[in-house]
């Protein structure tokens, strides 16, 4: 029962009540992605000549209630399959929810797959990235579809009579989800298919055989024959896939129409039961006479399909950045609204110390991402080209691995409200792990380093040429430069220092852009925290840092 005071009449207290809820944050929600994010904002200034007033109307739009909530719907109402209709004929149809066609229609009429490749663009990756990020922090399961739909398009000019069929229908900005033919179609998307049961990330050991139908060689039609382990986005219009012939594995575009507008032969098993991207379809599927094209030259299947995987690698570090700073932004926001012990949660020293180390965390994966996006904008450039080269690889080894334990911290802010399901905290905890995982695990990531540095050894002297952009700043940071340039000169044992030497070199990188270009406090505690000496858990930034000036840059306080 409530405590009767002076001031209450027993006759107007209900005796079902119990208690008053106070001390409890609000949802997050109608604020703006672009415009509270200050970060985001001097990143993008940093890297390119960017719309502002295009992305603030993103922004804004991605902040509102009833966008956020698409994205609960679509991961709670899982994708459902459907292998055969009710009368028993074969239809291999994906059904989502609403919520997941909204979310797909509001990103692709946005040009998120598209901006970069329009005739004349300007600082269209940097652009695109940042409208990206703000789009995976409302769902990051939909971003599959829209990621290989935007990385298709390189692969596919290899040949230009592909090309000039499917090009105008992926660059539409629009949805059409359609389940018809893509000659139908104004506007399809593009998924992919690469890895096999026995094979995983070694291609070489796929067994799927292509045999030709008309012709050989690029353009040529093949019958395929064979299975695929992970097939991501499954109600795709076509996909790019690796297949064996005389000539070697080679690339084919497979649609799920064959062109005489009968179904082609992909026969999808079922769904995998995914711990998170949920709200993304991922299936098995058998290959039994599937009609595909032949993308670029036979025999060259994997330098073909791995100029898309490069911008696939590079999504994920803007995804996996996205999931970061969701995370801190809520973790932030909660504090702020939650009182504990006679002062609110950010006011207490240790909780403020845990609160700018994870927003540490975001400032460096954010510098770091975008400065690679700057690169694909200047891919022209040979010195930004070699940066590019290590900086996709790098960069989608320690920002994705570094965002499953930035989001368990982030979830502890929030103590049990965090784990609660109709909460954002479980979903992003969960998807963590994806990217670390997808487009080739964090090994795949630190060997191919090593191996780009033994192919072409001006890889590494370009990465240390762009740190010497930030040399005499910071000792410390030089200190961490001088000492990994000599660990390139002592190694012995190369593959097995692989990871830490990845890094060092994302470390540094990351500390060299934000000595560069973000407040000194930042720099400072990103420098002091991470290069001059080692913390094994989040919340150990050492004393003497101004904690005040990086968590102001998280949120604006009106929320």
């Amino acid at each position: 029962m409530p405590v009767i005071n002076s001031n209450t009449s027993a006759d107007t207290v209900n005796p079902a009540d119990t208690h008053e809820v106070f001390n409890q944050s609000l949802a997050l929600e109608n604020y703006n992605l672009y415009s509270s994010d200050l970060p985001l904002r001097q990143a993008l200034k940093a890297n390119g000549d960017i719309d502002e007033g295009l992305l603030s109307a993103y922004g804004e739009r991605c902040g509102r209630a009833d966008v956020i909530n698409w994205g609960y719907e679509a991961n709670d109402n899982k994708p459902q399959l459907d292998t055969h209709d009710r009368f028993g004929h074969r239809v291999d149809l994906v059904r989502f929810h609403p919520a997941y066609h909204q979310l797909m229609d509001m990103a692709l009429s946005a040009g998120i797959h598209s901006g970069p490749w329009r005739k004349g663009a300007k600082h269209a990756h940097v652009q695109r990235a940042a409208l990206s990020y703000m789009q995976s922090q409302i769902d990051a399961g939909h971003g599959c579809p829209l990621t290989m739909t935007f990385a298709s398009v390189p692969t596919l000019k290899l040949t230009p009579s592909l090309a000039d069929t499917w090009l105008p229908k992926i660059l539409e900005n629009a949805y059409q989800p359609d389940n018809i033919p893509y000659f139908d179609k104004r506007a399809v998307t593009i998924g992919m298919g690469m890895t096999e049961k026995q094979g995983g990330s070694d291609v070489q050991a796929n067994t799927t055989l292509a045999k030709p139908l008309s012709g050989r060689g690029s353009g040529a039609l093949y019958a395929l024959n064979g299975h695929k382990w992970f097939l991501s986005a499954p109600m795709c219009d076509a996909f790019l896939m690796l297949a064996k012939t005389e000539g070697g594995l080679s690339c084919f575009l497979v649609p799920r129409w064959r062109e005489d507008g009968q179904k082609n032969g992909l026969y999808l098993q079922r769904l995998k039961n995914k711990m998170g991207n949920v709200s993304n379809a991922s299936s098995e599927v058998e290959l039994r006479q599937a009609h595909g094209w032949m993308v670029g030259d036979e025999g060259r299947g994997v330098p073909a399909i791995i100029e898309m995987v490069a911008l696939t690698r590079f999504d994920c570090m803007v995804g996996s950045s996205a999931g970061q700073r969701q995370a801190v932004v809520q973790a932030v926001h909660h504090a702020r609204n939650r009182q504990a012990f006679g002062a609110r949660l950010i006011d207490q020293p240790l909780m403020k110390n845990v609160l700018a180390d994870l927003q540490l965390e975001v400032e460096g994966s954010l510098a770091l991402t975008m400065r690679m996006a700057r690169a694909l904008d200047n891919a022209a450039d040979p010195a930004e080209q070699l940066l590019m080269r290590l900086g996709t690889a790098v960069g989608k080894f320690w920002i994705c691995k570094r965002t499953p334990g930035h989001a368990y911290e982030a979830m502890e802010c929030l103590g049990g409200n965090g784990v609660i399901e109709n909460c954002i905290m479980p979903r992003l905890y969960r998807e963590a792990p994806i990217n670390a995982i997808w487009e080739g695990s964090g090994n795949i990531q630190a060997l191919d380093v090593l191996r780009a540095i033994a192919k072409m050894p001006a890889v590494l002297e370009q990465w240390f040429a762009e740190l010497a952009g930030s040399a005499g700043l910071f000792p410390d940071l030089d200190r961490a430069v001088e000492t990994l340039q000599d660990a390139f000169k002592k190694l012995r044992d190369p593959a097995c220092q692989a990871r830490h030497l990845v890094e060092q070199l994302a470390l540094t990188m990351q500390a060299s852009l934000l000595v560069r270009y973000a407040p000194s406090a930042v720099a400072e505690a990103f420098i002091r925290s991470r290069l001059a000496g080692r913390q094994a858990i989040y919340g150990c930034l050492p004393d003497g840092l101004d904690l005040g000036v990086i968590l102001e840059r998280v949120l604006p306080e009106q929320y």
